[in-house]
């Protein structure tokens, strides 16, 4: 086959009419509504921005400066840059009501090669980010059992540091207390260190479990957590706002500006919720009306609640005694609070719980649609007969948030993700516009106003953000490029291939047909 050829093949687009009713014939179960969607939303981005990012967006770290009080501004700025994105997201989930999210849009307008691609970074976005907040969550589990200590044994409250955190948080609890690793960590054959996150690996467990018996079971579940998390939060900001001593707020601006651009890019991490809502649209009741009520609503809630308690938190704890990972919680004892902070952890695990369902369940959805399009092995997107969910893929997509939670670094599993977020938004405004151009007469439910300016402000502010950062943490950038050489060659071995395959045969099977 010539190059030509092949170059034609990789950016031959689906057709908006092809995707929609594909998604008409779909196995999946039609049960979410709009609060339904607004819990998932809210599910994701509250809980990961406030109990798991805020403290090292404040603090900064090692390779990059922190915003200090001027997280507010990081806040807005990042939340700026998400109302053209949501906007985008809420015209075209609208207008393509498919599972499959970005992936599905990208397949529209660009093409099947930069669709794979943008699938392939979803699953950094999806399966990557799960393991840093999975393990968040051990962390928030663990400073809860210690409220306990009074009631229960001390080997539960402190099981070893290699049954609790991957190894790279065991290493630099050792560092920073002389500790010899080898004292802390069996070794198999003496060189292969044995490190499981018991905590993280059991809840998601349980949560794969959840996911595979129905969505509308995982939503429920979704809704109580949610409720948990906002009363927590909610309790925070009010009990905390006696206690703001303004002078924490001083200096508001950090010596190095660039600490408030790399807070709003550590923020970004938290607005992959967007996403999540339409990776459901198959299984939306009424996905073009709800999708973007959906969206913008979150945004809204969302912000808010993230600069109250960024007010707070600032105010109450001054920027160089926060503790990056349980700052709400050590904000409460830090004032004396002891029986709150306990309380706050408790709301931190049920957020967190929340973020770890709807991660999955976007890995899952996104899996789903690449395999239905033959990118993936066929036994991969199996609808179990009873649940209606794909339970192979869902399996599958948490052993693997398992087994990569064994060795991943968790600052850099986090700026990976926020990687595939910016990619992702900025996919979706340039399909908007695209759109616009090859389809302007299709039904719209929704409209993405002042287009194509705004489209155009969502992808320069996306572009900025990730291309400034990309200097700061080369680490992850390095590892960013990694993924996506791998990506391009599963493409080429594999995914290709496969979808030539698959044209053959629907080719013989209307020859089939038509001697029939």
């Amino acid at each position: 086959m010539d190059i030509k050829n092949i170059f034609q093949k990789a950016f031959t687009l689906r057709s908006t009419d092809e995707l929609i009713a594909t998604s008409k014939k779909t196995e999946l179960k039609k049960t979410l509504n709009v609060f339904d969607l607004i819990v998932i939303g809210i599910g994701a981005v509250v809980g990961t921005g406030i109990f798991t990012i805020i403290g090292t967006a404040i603090t900064g770290n090692a390779e990059s400066a922190g915003a200090g009080p001027a997280i507010v501004i990081s806040m807005v700025l990042a939340a700026i840059a998400c109302v053209f994105s949501a906007l985008c997201y809420s015209e075209i989930a609208a207008m393509i009501p498919v599972a499959g999210s970005a992936y599905t849009y990208t397949y529209a307008t660009m093409g099947e090669f930069m669709a794979w691609m943008v699938g392939w970074i979803l699953m950094l976005e999806y399966a990557i980010g799960n393991i840093t907040v999975a393990n968040a969550w051990t962390g928030y589990f663990i400073h809860l059992l210690k409220g306990f200590k009074q009631y229960l044994p001390d080997f539960i409250i402190n099981f070893p540091l290699w049954l609790r955190y991957d190894y790279t948080t065991v290493k630099a609890i050792c560092d920073t207390n002389g500790w010899d690793i080898h004292d802390k960590i069996p070794y198999l054959f003496g060189q292969i260190p044995i490190v499981v996150s018991i905590p993280a690996a059991a809840i998601v467990l349980l949560l794969t479990i959840l996911l595979v018996r129905g969505i509308k079971e995982s939503t429920r579940f979704a809704s109580i957590m949610v409720g948990v998390n906002m009363f927590m939060i909610l309790s925070f900001i009010v009990v905390g706002a006696f206690y703001v001593k303004p002078d924490n707020w001083h200096p508001f601006f950090p010596a190095d500006p660039s600490g408030i651009v790399m807070g709003a890019f550590l923020i970004f991490f938290a607005y992959i919720g967007f996403d999540a809502i339409s990776t459901t649209a198959e299984e939306t009741e009424n996905p073009q009306r709800d999708l973007p009520v959906a969206i913008l609503g979150t945004l809204v809630i969302c912000t808010i609640l993230y600069v109250c308690v960024a007010l707070v938190l600032t105010g109450i704890v001054p920027v160089s005694k926060i503790n990056t990972m349980a700052p709400i919680a050590h904000a409460m004892s830090y004032i004396g609070k002891d029986w709150f902070s306990g309380l706050i952890s408790v709301g931190a695990l049920c957020a967190l719980t929340t973020v770890l369902l709807v991660y999955q369940l976007g890995t899952t959805r996104i899996l789903y649609a690449i395999s239905r399009d033959r990118f993936l092995p066929k036994s991969w997107r199996l609808i179990h007969k009873k649940y209606k969910t794909p339970h192979v893929m869902t399996w599958i997509s948490g052993l693997i948030v398992i087994v990569c939670g064994l060795f991943m670094d968790l600052k850099i599993s986090a700026e990976l993700c926020n990687f595939g977020t910016f990619t992702s938004f900025i996919i979706i405004c340039i399909a908007v516009l695209i759109l616009r151009k090859t389809e302007p007469n299709r039904p719209r439910p929704f409209k993405v106003p002042f287009c194509p300016w705004f489209p155009i402000a969502g992808i320069l502010i996306c572009s900025f953000l990730m291309f400034v950062t990309l200097h700061t943490i080369k680490t992850s950038s390095r590892y960013f490029l990694l993924w996506l050489i791998v990506g391009f060659l599963i493409y080429a071995l594999y995914g290709y291939r496969q979808k030539r395959l698959e044209e053959k045969h629907r080719v013989a099977t209307k020859v089939e047909l038509r001697k029939r």
